[in-house]
């Protein structure tokens, strides 16, 4: 088990880290270097080799691996990005990169989206050294740069340019799973990852005739692209059970003692009360208009008019959402893929995401590990590319009240101090054993 060292550490570096202003607007001027090179000090200082390794200046990625003491075992990669999203701190009752402990919590944008998960990994690799331990298989860690934007400098550029530092890794673990979702009658469910939609951030295009605004024009781009926005905004997507989410609606029913009609997904959610957040999401495809940009004057119809879109589609749900934007969009709007990543399913009968329960049910007795596929995405995407199935286990044991889900890129991001030393316990029984 984690010395009490690892929990003290675990503690100063998500603080530091925070500290450490990464923040990734999506422009290209981010640099996570200094974060960089803060977690390969700490490898380092364990007695590992870490590589730094950057496509962009600055946007530097870290890369370390442990062997096993079975070499014929297949590696284990173990991920976490180093970027953030921004933070106003006009908004915040602490400074977002304060990184302050204050009354058992540690504040600060990263503190669950993800530098604590850096932070679990660096102490627990820590605490092995000091404790002569070795994992069976070997472990892979990466920290990576712009996770928060395309990836490009990040997973994606790791994944095509240094496949070699993956080699024998068929399996990975990152970000949200394995935290306390509490359902308001007293049970404690552990959802742990193992599904993630695809991305497929959309542009659209409509062109027209431009012209005078006091014309009648029955070629208006900015009407026909309104209309395509509210058809795409209306539209109610079919239910779509994938592996892991008839998983869950089955587990969760199990553990209210009903029977799940899951030919009646909607009144199957209503029956789960509020554990229904943790699947709603994810039982069909989803559209969301994000963005509008049309016209420069009030007085001039312009030729052309564009928006963007948030889409995301189940795993095996892609064609179909390709076909329905289509139809959604009609004769006279384009639309293409401004950014797009692939959705990914992982085994729920393997024996790592059996042993990612085992830890959790170690250190969390009265806890319900369930399935769980993500609503959004992860670097997991990225390195799916060189064939590493990828699981969302970042374990966190929370305090009722606390809204795990709302801090992720939300105001007053924190995690409280007994969550990462949980955390920290959890992991390194987890690795050891995987």
């Amino acid at each position: 088990m984690a010395d009490q060292q690892a929990l003290d550490e675990v503690v100063r570096f998500t603080s530091d880290l925070i500290r450490i202003d990464t923040t990734n607007r999506g422009g290209g001027d981010c640099r996570e270097r200094p974060a960089a090179e803060y977690a390969a000090e700490q490898l380092a200082g364990a007695g590992l080799e870490p590589v730094l390794l950057e496509r962009t200046e600055g946007r530097t990625n870290v890369v370390a691996r442990i062997e096993g003491t079975d070499p014929g075992a297949d590696a284990l990669l173990v991920h976490g990005h180093l970027d953030v999203v921004p933070a106003q701190a006009e908004d915040w009752a602490v400074h977002p990169f304060s990184g302050e402990i204050r009354d058992g919590v540690v504040w600060g944008r990263g503190a669950v989206d993800m530098k604590n998960m850096d932070a679990m990994i660096l102490a627990v690799v820590r605490d092995w050294v000091r404790n002569g331990v070795r994992p069976r298989r070997d472990v892979v860690i990466a920290f990576t740069a712009d996770e928060e934007a395309s990836a490009a400098d990040g997973s994606g550029f790791l994944a095509n340019q240094h496949p070699g530092l993956f080699e024998g890794c068929t399996e990975g673990v990152s970000e949200s799973g394995a935290f306390t979702f509490h359902d308001g009658s007293g049970r404690q469910i552990y959802p742990i990852a193992s599904g993630e939609r695809g991305t497929g951030w959309l542009k659209l295009t409509a062109h027209g005739r431009a012209g005078h605004g006091s014309k009648v024009n029955k070629e208006n781009a900015v009407t026909r692209l309104s209309a395509a926005i509210a058809r795409i905004g209306e539209h109610t997507w079919p239910t779509r059970l994938t592996p892991t989410v008839r998983a869950a609606l089955t587990d969760l029913a199990a553990l209210y003692g009903f029977e799940p009609d899951l030919d009646d997904v909607d009144g199957l959610l209503e029956k789960l009360g509020p554990a229904a957040k943790l699947v709603e999401a994810t039982v069909r495809n989803s559209a969301n208009p994000t963005m509008l940009e049309a016209g420069y004057k009030v007085n001039v119809i312009p030729g052309e008019a564009v928006a963007y879109v948030d889409g995301r589609y189940l795993p095996g749900g892609e064609d179909e959402f390709r076909a329905t934007l289509d139809l959604l969009t009609g004769p006279d709007v384009d639309w293409e893929f401004a950014h797009h990543e692939r959705a990914l399913q992982a085994p729920l009968d393997s024996p790592t995401y059996a042993n990612m329960r085992a830890a959790i049910r170690e250190f969390a007795p009265e806890g319900h590990p369930v399935a769980y596929c993500m609503s959004g995405g992860t670097d997991a995407k990225q390195f799916s590319r060189l064939g590493i199935t990828g699981y969302g286990f970042t374990p966190l044991k929370l305090p009722e009240g606390y809204d795990y889900q709302a801090m992720f890129h939300g105001v007053d991001e924190r995690v409280p101090v007994e969550a990462l030393h949980f955390g920290v316990r959890v992991l390194d029984r987890f690795l050891r054993t995987a």
